[in-house]
């Protein structure tokens, strides 16, 4: 599967694509922003292109042309203003599933927020409303489209260096409050190729389960 993975150079951006890398099933390349960033992904054999969440939607549509799979993992980042925010988390990642949509790549994995449908919960972390209330439209952009998605809503980040055990649920309240980075880029691997994911909304976090045998309790 010929994967394009945006915010390749973020934490779990460059999990997933060494991950891909290692795996016969994958073909990943390197969304990346920065010229200064190929080095890291030609030292893990990863080919990259570099272009902007920021640019034209067309610009992207040329990117995004011919891959089996996005995977979006973008970020503007905590040391950037709300501004910033809406124009990669919110409008980047809307012009990307446009564009998806546009070059007839159908398969979309979207990495978002636990709780970012519940309004009451936006507020109780300081700086942090305009990233949920960016993940909550696009993802309902993402819904709202022909794409056949996922949407992976993990919890708080951790970098621990193993997945560990996870745990998942349609409901935020039932999850628990970390899981490590690893975790999530090895579910963006398992959910890509399996269809009973289409068009579900799986929040995680850490729990007693691995991955697969989490995945195969939410599903049925």
């Amino acid at each position: 599967m010929k994967t394009l993975i945006i915010g390749a150079h973020g934490k779990v951006g460059q999990r997933i694509a060494k991950l891909m890398q290692a795996s016969t099933d994958f073909e990943p390349t390197a969304f990346i922003r920065k010229e200064e960033q190929k080095p890291l992904f030609e030292k893990m054999n990863v080919p990259t292109v570099v272009e902007s969440l920021e640019n034209t939607p067309e610009a992207l549509e040329k990117v995004i042309n011919n891959y089996d799979a996005v995977v979006f993992t973008a970020g503007s980042g905590g040391s950037t203003g709300a501004d910033k925010t809406m124009e990669i988390d919110l409008d980047g990642a809307i012009k990307t599933i446009h564009a998806a949509s546009q070059t007839g790549v159908k398969r979309y994995v979207m990495v978002g927020a636990s709780h970012s449908d519940d309004r009451s919960f936006w507020g109780k972390v300081e700086g942090m409303k305009p990233y949920y209330i960016a993940k909550h439209y696009a993802d309902k952009e993402l819904q709202r489209s022909d794409l056949d998605f996922t949407i992976l809503r993990p919890v708080t980040l951790t970098d621990d260096e193993e997945a560990g055990n996870v745990m998942m649920s349609t409901d935020p309240e039932k999850v628990n409050s970390k899981i490590p980075r690893q975790a999530v880029a090895e579910t963006v691997l398992e959910v890509l190729n399996n269809k009973n994911t289409f068009g579900k909304i799986i929040e995680m976090s850490s729990g007693e389960d691995s991955i697969p045998q989490a995945l195969h309790k939410f599903i049925n």
